[in-house]
């Protein structure tokens, strides 16, 4: 399946923003929302995500020209990614530490933070390497 190329990097400005916001209000229910969109990433696409639909039913059709197309499979691992980094944040919070919930917030972060502004998908990456390491198809 091939998905518009813009639409990860918009869903990554999204969650740039709302990670910003969990570590600003040090906000576990924020980083449990922003899991679950991840988890919705992962498990049906990203373009079945709630940033998907943000993106094409309101950003898209503003758009001019047709976007670079993109197998989904390296954003839908990126964003497998993303939710293990929820998880752990949030076993922090469960746990108590709060060290763990924001190193791992802080790794989510960073990533957004690559392909919202450079356009760089880390987790797509890995996902690249993995196949080429020939530890998943």
């Amino acid at each position: 399946m091939q998905i518009d190329a813009r639409g990860p990097r918009f869903g990554a400005a999204i969650t740039l923003v709302v990670l910003l916001l969990v570590i600003y209000f040090d906000s576990p229910i924020l980083l449990a929302i922003q899991t679950l969109v991840w988890a919705m990433g992962a498990f049906a696409g990203p373009h079945k995500s709630p940033y998907g639909y943000i993106f094409k039913t309101l950003v898209k059709p503003r758009l001019k020209g047709v976007g670079e197309l993109e197998n989904v499979k390296p954003p839908q691992f990126a964003q497998l990614v993303g939710f293990i980094f929820g998880v752990v944040g949030l076993i922090g919070v469960a746990i108590g530490s709060p060290t763990v919930f924001l190193i791992a917030t802080a790794f989510a972060l960073a990533a957004a933070f690559l392909n919202a502004v450079f356009n760089f998908c880390l987790g797509c990456e890995m996902y690249l390497l993995l196949v080429r390491a020939r530890l998943i198809r």
